[in-house]
């Protein structure tokens, strides 16, 4: 009876390892809106066994990037070490824009809130407080520009968002260029016109 037991929760193990790793594929490639069906049908198990694993697709979502966000949330604190302000501020735009260039699905569960998803807001509550100190630290290095908002990252990612191409490769190089100009435009220069009350949800578009 022991051996039998045993052998349910590997297969159920098993189960629950396939649903995460096919929802991880699925959601890289084409984003959140693919189903629970199809997910369950590209994982090889019955759709109620996805439900019974996860009852929903939230709860589906936070196990698929709970380990992203954590190291989303890793590189802006990261950059707080670094002594030279303008290049941790470089850094994290940089590496946040090609973590969404690479994965569509990590970008869409990073924008997104879950109010049920707690641990996961906290976290990206914690990565936007900390990203908000590394602007002020650039501003007072004299290399950023006064009238960059921390929101302004949305716009960056707005924007890198929308560039597809025929691989992913093709589009994190694009995305590099991009933030390149982006960069070279926050450096402190001539004003900007007032900044817009952007939110995370906003980038998705």
């Amino acid at each position: 009876m022991t051996g039998g037991t045993t052998q349910l929760r590997v297969d159920a193990q098993h189960n629950r390892d396939r649903i995460v790793a096919s929802a991880r594929e699925t959601f890289a490639a084409v984003g959140l809106d693919v189903s629970m069906t199809e997910i369950a049908r590209r994982a090889g198990v019955g759709v109620a066994t996805l439900y019974r694993r996860f009852p929903t697709k939230e709860s589906l979502v936070t196990e698929v990037f709970a380990d992203q966000l954590t190291n989303c949330a890793a590189v802006v604190h990261d950059a707080l070490d670094d002594p030279d302000p303008w290049r941790a501020f470089c850094r994290v735009v940089g590496e946040l824009c090609e973590m969404q260039s690479r994965d569509r699905g990590f970008s869409a569960a990073f924008l997104s809130r879950f109010p049920n998803a707690l641990p996961v807001d906290e976290e990206r509550a914690r990565a936007e407080e900390a990203f908000a100190r590394l602007v002020l630290r650039a501003k007072e290095s004299g290399r950023l520009r006064p009238d960059f908002t921390p929101e302004d990252l949305n716009l960056v990612l707005m924007a890198n968002n929308g560039l597809v191409a025929d691989s992913v490769e093709a589009t994190v190089a694009a995305s590099r260029r991009l933030v390149a100009y982006f960069l070279q435009a926050f450096q402190a220069g001539d004003p900007l016109p007032p900044p817009v009350p952007l939110g995370l949800a906003d980038a998705l578009g």
